[in-house]
C-alpha cells in the first residue's frame, strides 16, 4: 500500500476522483462555515437529521453522492479529535471499506482521507491516521495457497497544511513498516518461523541504512558459556540461534540502547508441558523478538540520531529425552546458578543470559520484551503491557513513550520481598517463586542480571496477540519502543549540545541473594 500526503481545500477535496472519500467528523467540524461545499452541506444536514453523530468510530456510508467526484463517501466520528479517537475512527472506516456491507467486499484501491475537517491537526494526528491505515491494511498470507489481496493500494491523506504535518505523516509510515514486519514473524507458525529462519529475517534487516547483523550459533553460544540459553535450547532438534542486531546512528562512543527480545519459536513448556489448549498459540512466544526486529525495521527509515542493539535469543522449548527436567541446575552465562523448578518458565532463562551478554556494550539503558508470564495477562489484561523498571527515570521515559505512541504500559512493583520465593538450597536461585505475583517474582529473576546498568522489562504476555476470531499478532509493543528511542536521540543530542550538561548515571540496586527454594511452581499459562 502506498501512501500520499496532500493539502487539499474543500473544494479540490470534493473534485478528486477516489474509490472512497473518507471524511473524520469532529464533535465541534470546522468545514460548517459561509462557503460551504457539497461535504459540508452533507455533514450538516446528517448531523441536523439525527443520522449521524460525531462520536468516535460512528459512520455514515452513501454511494455516489452528488457534487462529489468519489464512488463512495463514509463519514466517520472523530470525537474530540485526538491522536487517539482518530485512529479509532479510521480503523472503523478502513474496515468498513474492506469488509464491506452486510460483508460484501468494496473495491477500494484508492482512498482519499481527509482531515480537514479537524479542528487542529499536528504530526501526532497525521502518524495515527497512517498508523491505523496501515493495521487495517495488514493480511496475513504467507502459509495460505492464494496470497493476499490488497484492500487497499493507494491512500492519499488530505489536510489544510501539509507542511505540519510531514514529520508526523513520515513517522508514522515508518512505524507501519516496522509493525508489519513483527506482526508478520509473530503470525507465521512454529514451522515457518524456526531460530534459523528468524535469524534470516534478521540478515535481510542488513540490507537497510544503518543496520548491522551477527548471527551466533550453538557454538559460539557454548564459548560463551550461555548455559541457561543452551539448557532451554537442548530439548530441541532446532539449534539455536543469538542474534546481534546493531543502529548505528549516532557517534561510535556514543553509549547504546539495547533492546533483549524473548525468541521462543515454539513453547510447548517442556517437561512441565502445557495443556494441549491453545498451545497453538505458543507459536506468538517470540513476539518480544518480533518486536525487536520491528523496531529495528522503523529505525532504518527514520534514522534517528541515537546508537541500539538488538540481542535474540532464539529457539525451541521442546520436550524430548534430552530436556532439561524440573530440579535441574544450569550455570548461566553470568556465573550464576539456577534450579529449573519448572521447565515451562523457560523465557527468564533465555533472557538471563542476554542481559548478561549486553553489559559488554556498555550501554545507556537495556529494555528487554517478552511474553513472560500468564499473570501478567491476568493483572493487566489486553490494555497496557506490563513495566518493571530499576531506574525512576527509564520508567517514567518508557510510560511517556507509551502514552504518546498510544501502546500503553502499566508499571508494577519491584519490591524486593518479593524475590523471598525464588531463594532455593540447591543454587543461587531458582526459576520460579510461588502463585502469587507471578509477573513480579519474573521480574525479580531477571533484575538479579542486570545490575550493572540501566534495566527494564517490559511484559507483554496479553499485549502481544489477541486469541478468538481476531486472532493475530497486534505488533505490540514496537510503537512504545520507537517513540522511547526517539525521545532519548532529543536528549542525547541535547545533552551533547550542551557542555554543562552531566550524564545520567543510574542507581541500581542488586537483588537480594538466594536462600532457600518455594514448594510451588508456576501454574499452566498461556505464556511463560
Amino acid at each position: 500500500m502506498d501512501f500520499e500526503l496532500k493539502t487539499l481545500t474543500r473544494a479540490r477535496l470534493c473534485t478528486e476522483k477516489c474509490d472512497a472519500l473518507v471524511v473524520l467528523v469532529p464533535l465541534a467540524p470546522q468545514m460548517m462555515g459561509s462557503h460551504a461545499d457539497p461535504v459540508s452541506e452533507l455533514v450538516a444536514l446528517a448531523i441536523k437529521s439525527g443520522d449521524f453523530e460525531a462520536k468516535a468510530g460512528k459512520l455514515l456510508s452513501s454511494y455516489r453522492p452528488a457534487g462529489l467526484a468519489a464512488t463512495r463517501l463514509v463519514l466517520v466520528g472523530a470525537g474530540d479529535g485526538s491522536a487517539k479517537n482518530i485512529r479509532l475512527a479510521v480503523t472503523a472506516a478502513m474496515n468498513s471499506l474492506k469488509n464491506g456491507n452486510h460483508g460484501s467486499h468494496f473495491n477500494a484501491k484508492r482512498v482519499l482521507l481527509s482531515l480537514s475537517a479537524l479542528n487542529e491537526v499536528d504530526a501526532p494526528h497525521a502518524s495515527a491516521a497512517v498508523l491505523a491505515c496501515g493495521d487495517a491494511a495488514y493480511a496475513y498470507s504467507t502459509t495460505k495457497s492464494k496470497a493476499a489481496v490488497a484492500s487497499f493500494e493507494h491512500v492519499v491523506l488530505a489536510v489544510t497544511d501539509a507542511a505540519k504535518v510531514k514529520a508526523g505523516f513520515e513517522k508514522g509510515l515508518g512505524l507501519a513498516k516496522g509493525i508489519a514486519l513483527a506482526k508478520e514473524w509473530a503470525n507465521r507458525p512454529s514451522n515457518h518461523a524456526t531460530p534459523t529462519l528468524l535469524a534470516g529475517a534478521a540478515k535481510e534487516l542488513h540490507k537497510l541504512a544503518r543496520i548491522k547483523v551477527e548471527i551466533l550459533g550453538p557454538k559460539e553460544v557454548a564459548k560463551l558459556g550461555m548455559g541457561a540459553l543452551m539448557a532451554v535450547a537442548q530439548g530441541s532438534s532446532e539449534p539455536l540461534r543469538f542474534i546481534v542486531l546493531r543502529y548505528d546512528g549516532a557517534a561510535k562512543a556514543a553509549a547504546p540502547v539495547v533492546l533483549v527480545g524473548k525468541g521462543i519459536t515454539f513453547d510447548t513448556g517442556g517437561i512441565s508441558i502445557k495443556p494441549a489448549a491453545e498451545m497453538d498459540e505458543m507459536k506468538f512466544d517470540m513476539c518480544g523478538a518480533a518486536s525487536v526486529l520491528g523496531t529495528f525495521r522503523a529505525l532504518a527509515e527514520l534514522k534517528p540520531q541515537i546508537n541500539v542493539v538488538g540481542l535474540i535469543p532464539a529457539c525451541e522449548n521442546m520436550p524430548d529425552g534430552h530436556a532439561i527436567k524440573p530440579g535441574d541446575v544450569v550455570t548461566s552465562m553470568s556465573g550464576q546458578t539456577i534450579e529449573i523448578l519448572n521447565t515451562d518458565a523457560e523465557g527468564r532463562l533465555v533472557l538471563c543470559d542476554a542481559l548478561t551478554y549486553a553489559e559488554r556494550f556498555k550501554p545507556q539503558a537495556v529494555v528487554d520484551i517478552a511474553t513472560l508470564t500468564g499473570a501478567c495477562m491476568i493483572a493487566l489484561g489486553g490494555v497496557r503491557s506490563g513495566l518493571f523498571s530499576s531506574d525512576e527515570d527509564l520508567a517514567k521515559a518508557l510510560m511517556a513513550a507509551g502514552e504518546s505512541s498510544l501502546d500503553l504500559c502499566w508499571r508494577l512493583p519491584l519490591d524486593d520481598d518479593y524475590a523471598e520465593g525464588l531463594k532455593t538450597n540447591f543454587a543461587d536461585v531458582a526459576n520460579v517463586a510461588g502463585r502469587a505475583g507471578g509477573a513480579i517474582t519474573a521480574a525479580k529473576f531477571l533484575q538479579r542480571f542486570s545490575s550493572k546498568f540501566s534495566w527494564a522489562h517490559l511484559d507483554i504476555a496479553g499485549t502481544a496477540w489477541k486469541s478468538g476470531a481476531a486472532k493475530g499478532a497486534t505488533g505490540r509493543p514496537v510503537a512504545l519502543l520507537v517513540d522511547y528511542l526517539l525521545g532519548q536521540a532529543q536528549l542525547n543530542n541535547s545533552a551533547a549540545a550542551s557542555p554543562a550538561a552531566k550524564p545520567r548515571k543510574a542507581a541500581v540496586k542488586p537483588a537480594a541473594s538466594p536462600k532457600r527454594p518455594s514448594a510451588k511452581a508456576l501454574p499452566k499459562t498461556r505464556a511463560a
